[in-house]
């Protein structure tokens, strides 16, 4: 079975054949949206990349910063996007207040400043506000380069731990070896779990750098090493090491959070594929399928930043592999730049329709900004087409998968003259989806269905002429991503609703009306009664 999939995929280009070659479409017919899946987008903020592009210097400018967030928050949320990774440890510097690391040098042009705010605190309000989850990616063996080390100040790692740090072509970098970069990495990712309400832990670079043959860590390889072990397997192990133990301090902290990392999109060579030297396992020692099997990972997103032969066999080889966890690809959308490799959309399209043949968790975009800013117009194809519908997270059921009770005592409020709102009894980290539908019951299997995902809040408010004719249904969802039985919402309940507003003389609502459901038989309960 190990590349069924991908000459599954040939021969379906096959008997597509011109239609596809010849005007680079992929059919959406190819396969449905799938309710729960992973759409998840890297936000950079190393030099700026993605955000801020403001510096905050003065309290306008925080303001402006915070606004350049937000709009970039409203802009992924507009194309259905759920999973924001966001840089947070950047390269030895971070972007909240720390008591370990300083403030990044992107947030008002230095090092160690106070933007005046918590930038982290902040994205996780708005994120959440959107119904999207904050995962905090964490930069994790690189520091940073050698020509910024004097502009990194006295809590530089260079100052605090220098035993820690291993100097390699213009950077430093942690030593994996060392059993203190372990404690010092973990002492980091607890101080971001006990003190922000993210929903994951994203590592990034958690492996040895590129030319590993050269990295100077022989003193330590004969320090630390069982007599016997080889040093390309001792590297795997100190990796995997700290892996095993973060994921299970923060599980022990907060259960929920999701540990995920990018490994290096190609695991190892395949059978009939080579890696051509650059892999996950043999160049940079990370064994990223190993934490798969080992439970000390629940998502993987493999930055797959290639084409043909080098994307689809090892795709299906990630499938593969999963031992009942997550894999979402990371896309080299930037690839589709004029001043990058200038692919067409096409290689996009029919990356993204693969991977959703293959039925993997989802797809993650790096960087959010050659989305946001539609390069090839990837951005309206998303909008319009491959993600015309909202999808949730799919559930981690090896964490947790109990399902929660539904939402209890929904009632109807009414605002105003157009609007009015659902409103529920809301339980501690629980988070709620409303369905919509012009048939009752709604059916709350089908993404077409989904109105609004991942509420944070025990309400929903919507315009009642749009919803004139439409059932609707409200779920509960923990933060596994279990979600509960709906509950289900007559058009009797809505109409009874309006029926007890109170008008002025000019027919607009004179005060607020808030009372329960009333219990309703369905229409062929009414139907049977009438006709007895």
């Amino acid at each position: 079975m190990k590349y069924i999939h991908y000459y599954i995929y040939i021969c379906m280009l096959a008997l597509l054949g011109s239609s596809v070659c010849a005007v680079g479409a992929v059919p959406s017919t190819w396969s449905a949206a799938p309710k729960n899946e992973l759409r998840a987008v890297w936000v950079t903020t190393l030099n700026g990349l993605d955000w801020p592009r403001t510096r905050a210097t003065s309290t306008q400018n925080m303001l402006r910063q915070q606004q350049e967030l937000c709009d970039l928050l409203d802009q992924l949320k507009a194309v259905n996007i759920n999973t924001i990774l966001l840089q947070t440890r950047v390269r030895g510097s971070v972007i909240y207040p720390s008591k370990i690391e300083p403030w990044d040098v992107c947030l008002t042009g230095q090092y160690g400043r106070d933007p005046g705010y918590d930038p982290l605190a902040f994205a996780i309000n708005e994120a959440h506000k959107r119904g999207m989850e904050l995962h905090a990616w964490v930069v994790t063996i690189p520091c940073f380069k050698i020509a910024v080390a004097k502009q990194m100040g006295g809590r530089s790692v260079l100052k605090t731990h220098p035993e820690l740090c291993v100097r390699h072509a213009d950077q430093y970098y942690l030593d994996p070896g060392l059993p203190g970069t372990a404690d010092y990495l973990s002492e980091i990712c607890h101080e971001i779990v006990e003190r922000y309400d993210v929903d994951g832990l994203h590592f990034d670079y958690i492996r040895y750098p590129e030319n590993a043959t050269s990295f100077a860590d022989n003193n330590t390889y004969k320090r630390f090493a069982a007599k016997g072990l080889s040093k390309a397997q001792w590297r795997r192990d100190n990796i995997t090491r700290i892996v095993a133990r973060i994921y299970k301090e923060t599980h022990a902290l907060k259960p929920w959070v999701r540990i995920s990392s990018s490994p290096v999109g190609k695991y190892a060579d395949l059978t009939r594929y080579s890696s051509r030297g650059w892999n996950a396992r043999d160049a940079v020692h990370q064994d990223a399928e190993g934490w798969l099997r080992e439970g000390i990972h629940d998502i993987l997103f493999p930055m797959m930043y290639f084409d043909g032969v080098h994307f689809y066999p090892f795709a299906a080889d990630w499938q593969e592999q999963t031992c009942g966890r997550q894999v979402a690809p990371g896309l080299g959308i930037y690839f589709l730049h004029p001043q990058e490799k200038n692919w067409p959309l096409s290689v996009i399209k029919r990356q993204l329709q693969y991977l959703r043949q293959l039925n993997m968790a989802g797809q993650c975009y790096f960087r959010s900004k050659f989305l946001t800013d539609n390069v090839k117009d990837l951005y309206d194809y998303l909008r319009d087409d491959f993600y015309a519908y909202p999808a949730l997270v799919p559930p981690c059921v090896w964490l947790c998968d109990v399902k929660p009770q539904k939402p209890r005592n929904l009632v109807i409020e009414i605002l105003n003259d157009v609007t009015e709102q659902l409103v529920w009894e809301g339980e501690e980290n629980m988070r709620y989806n409303v369905y919509a539908s012009h048939t009752w019951p709604v059916d709350v299997s089908r993404a077409e269905h989904l109105v609004a995902t991942a509420l944070p809040t025990s309400s929903y408010e919507y315009n009642r002429f749009a919803a004139m004719g439409l059932y609707l249904a409200v779920t509960a969802m923990d933060r596994y991503g279990n979600e509960s039985d709906p509950v289900q919402v007559t058009d009797h309940a809505v109409a009874a609703a309006r029926q007890r507003l109170q008008l002025d003389k000019k027919g607009h609502v004179k005060g607020l009306v808030v009372r329960p459901l009333p219990k309703t038989k369905t229409k062929a309960k009414k139907r049977n009664k009438r006709k007895k």
